[in-house]
């Protein structure tokens, strides 16, 4: 195969995948290790790829922030273990801080029934999960509604989360890196973001593998205010590697 061609063949795979990387991309051309980081630099110099630790991101990725009704559909068996997983850092009782994303809204809706549990959120989607059930106590901010994202955002929802102070703060992510820890793409969204995490004694980040060595335009926190991140099997060893090494407890599930 010649090197446009393998161009072409590696500039797709990262548009469909959002991510590719160079271990995985060396066994599907059948080229060393080498070739491929030489490829991937050749498409950054094009400016298609952006280089990150352990292969590349498609620039198209980079930024774009999908409605919530397009990242239901993609990694929903990593999500739906990454979701379970985090059963596992539930207080016996007492209160948890849900954010707006896919899997938290996957793990709301398997929080256990056999206990009493007071849930904060602005989210739209993990409210209507739990609106019925007869042991979640339900504080639902208000605010500024995002359409991408059905979560609230603003001032008035920051003010009330300087209200309260719970155990756990469950938080989902656009991108999760060493050198920028939490990032996304929306500024709104991040604040909140960071005011959920100021409001709880331990954060966990529910992060399919997709989101590693992604970095958005606006920072929430870096890794060393996280304490455990929860991911699946699919996460480059590398990359899990760096972000514990920055802070946070990596489970990999």
């Amino acid at each position: 195969m010649y090197a446009p061609e393998r161009h072409q063949q590696i500039l797709d795979s990262a548009r469909t995948r959002g991510r590719v990387e160079v271990a995985g991309l060396a066994r599907e051309l059948s080229v060393t290790p080498e070739t491929v980081r030489r490829d991937l630099t050749a498409l950054e110099r094009r400016g298609v790829l952006r280089r990150v630790h352990g292969g590349a991101i498609a620039v198209e990725r980079l930024g774009v922030e999908p409605p919530v009704s397009d990242r239901q559909a993609t990694a929903t068996e990593e999500k739906e273990r990454i979701a379970r997983a985090a059963l596992d850092e539930l207080p016996d009782g007492g209160s948890v801080i849900i954010d707006a994303g896919t899997t938290t809204v996957l793990l709301a809706g398997m929080l256990p029934a056999d206990r009493e549990l007071t849930v904060v959120t602005h989210s739209l989607p993990v409210a209507n999960v739990l609106i019925t059930r007869p042991n979640i106590t339900l504080h639902l901010l208000g605010g500024i509604v995002r359409p991408r994202t059905l979560a609230a955002v603003g001032e008035w929802t920051r003010t009330q989360i300087g209200e309260v102070f719970a155990d756990v703060a469950f938080m989902g992510t656009n991108g999760i890196s060493a050198e920028r820890g939490l990032t996304t793409p929306d500024i709104a969204e991040a604040r909140v973001k960071k005011a959920l995490m100021a409001a709880s004694r331990r954060t966990v980040v529910l992060v399919d593998h997709t989101k590693f060595g992604r970095e958005d335009f606006a920072r929430v926190a870096p890794l060393s205010e996280i304490d455990t991140v929860i991911t699946d099997t699919g996460v480059d060893a590398d990359l899990a590697d760096d972000v514990e090494r920055s802070g946070p407890r990596v489970v990999i599930v």
